[in-house]
C-alpha cells in the first residue's frame, strides 16, 4: 500500500509538467498579447515593456525561466494588475472558492446519496419519480438560470436570505444561496449514480442473506450496502471537486463572491499570461490531487481492490 501511494504521488509530477508545458505554449502561440490594445503603443515603449517582463527572449528561454519560477513557488507578476503578483491574487481568491466549493460538494453528496437511497428503496413509486425528476431538472437547467430564480424566491419574495454578498457583509447566511445553487447539478448527478448503485447492491446475494437473517432495512443499508454503493460516487468526486471549484465562476459572478473565478475570467479577456497560467496550475493541481485521493479511497471502500 505504501509503495502504491508513493508511486501514485510521484506520478503527479510528470502530469503537472505536461499540463504546464502544453498550456504555456498554447497561450503564447495564440495571436495577440497582454499588451495589445486598440491604441498603438510606440515601438520603443513596447520594447521596454517586453524587456521588463522578458517577453523579448526566445520562447524556449521564457519557458525555462517560468518553469524554474514555478518550481520555486513563484507564479510571476500579473501583466494587468500592477499592485500585486499572481500568488497574492490566488491566495486571496482561492480560499473563498475552495470554501464555497467544499460546502456545495458536501451538500451535493449528502443530499444526492440520500435521494438515491430513498429512490432505490421506493423504486417505481411517486417518491422515486419525484427525486429523479428533480435530478433531471438539476442536470438540464444551467446555473445562470437557477441562481437568479433562487434570488427571486428567497431574497426578493420571501426576504429571508440576502440577494448577494459575502461573509464580511452578511455573515455565514451569505453562503446559503450560492452553495445550494452551485451544488444543484452535482446533487443531480450523485443522486442518479447512487440510485443505480443502490439498486444493484440491493439485488445482490449478501443483501438477500442479511434479509433472511431478519436484519432491519436500516442496518442492511448502513452496514452492508452503503460502502459498496458509494464506489461510483467516490470515483466521480475527483473531477467533481475540481469542476465545482472552476464551475463556481458563474455562481461567483451572480452572487458577488470574491473568489478566484473572477480573476480567471478577467485574465482570459486581458490575455494576462501569468494569471491564466497560475489559475490553470491551481485548478489542475486540485484535479490530480483529488484523483489521487479517490484511488486511495477505493482501497478502503472495496476490499477486492489490490494495490500490489
Amino acid at each position: 500500500m505504501s509503495k502504491f501511494i508513493i508511486r501514485r504521488f510521484l506520478a503527479l509530477i510528470p502530469t503537472m509538467f505536461i499540463i504546464i508545458t502544453v498550456c504555456f505554449f498554447l497561450i503564447r502561440v495564440a495571436p495577440g498579447g497582454p499588451f495589445s490594445s486598440e491604441k498603438k503603443i510606440p515601438p520603443a515603449i513596447m520594447a521596454n515593456i517586453e524587456a521588463k517582463y522578458h517577453l523579448d527572449e526566445p520562447l524556449i528561454q521564457q519557458y525555462g525561466r517560468y518553469l524554474w519560477d514555478v518550481v520555486r513557488g513563484d507564479l510571476g507578476p500579473s501583466y494587468k494588475y500592477k499592485d500585486y503578483d499572481v500568488n497574492y491574487y490566488i491566495g486571496m481568491g482561492l480560499p473563498k472558492s475552495m470554501g464555497l466549493g467544499s460546502l456545495s460538494l458536501l451538500i451535493a453528496i449528502f443530499a444526492g446519496m440520500g435521494a438515491g437511497m430513498i429512490s432505490a428503496l421506493k423504486q417505481n413509486t411517486w417518491v422515486d419519480y419525484l427525486a429523479m425528476s428533480i435530478a433531471v431538472l438539476g442536470i438540464s437547467v444551467p446555473l445562470f438560470v437557477i441562481g437568479p430564480v433562487m434570488q427571486w424566491i428567497f431574497a426578493m419574495k420571501l426576504e429571508i436570505l440576502p440577494v448577494a454578498g459575502w461573509l464580511d457583509e452578511h455573515g455565514t447566511i451569505a453562503l446559503v444561496l450560492p452553495a445550494i445553487t452551485l451544488s444543484f447539478a452535482y446533487f443531480a448527478t450523485i443522486a442518479r449514480l447512487s440510485r443505480a448503485s443502490f439498486l444493484e447492491s440491493l439485488r445482490s446475494d449478501y443483501v438477500r442473506t442479511a434479509k433472511s437473517k431478519g436484519l432491519k432495512t436500516s442496518v442492511i443499508m448502513m452496514k452492508h450496502v452503503l460502502k459498496g454503493a458509494s464506489l461510483p460516487v467516490v470515483s466521480y468526486l475527483g473531477p467533481a471537486f475540481s469542476g465545482i471549484i472552476t464551475g463556481s465562476i458563474v455562481v461567483e459572478s451572480i452572487f458577488r463572491v470574491p473568489g478566484l473565478g473572477r480573476h480567471f475570467v478577467q485574465s482570459a479577456f486581458n490575455r494576462d499570461y501569468t494569471m491564466i497560467m497560475g489559475t490553470v496550475i491551481v485548478y489542475s493541481l486540485i484535479l490530480v490531487i483529488m484523483n489521487f485521493l479517490v484511488d486511495l479511497a477505493y482501497g478502503y471502500l472495496d476490499p477486492r481492490i489490490s494495490y500490489k
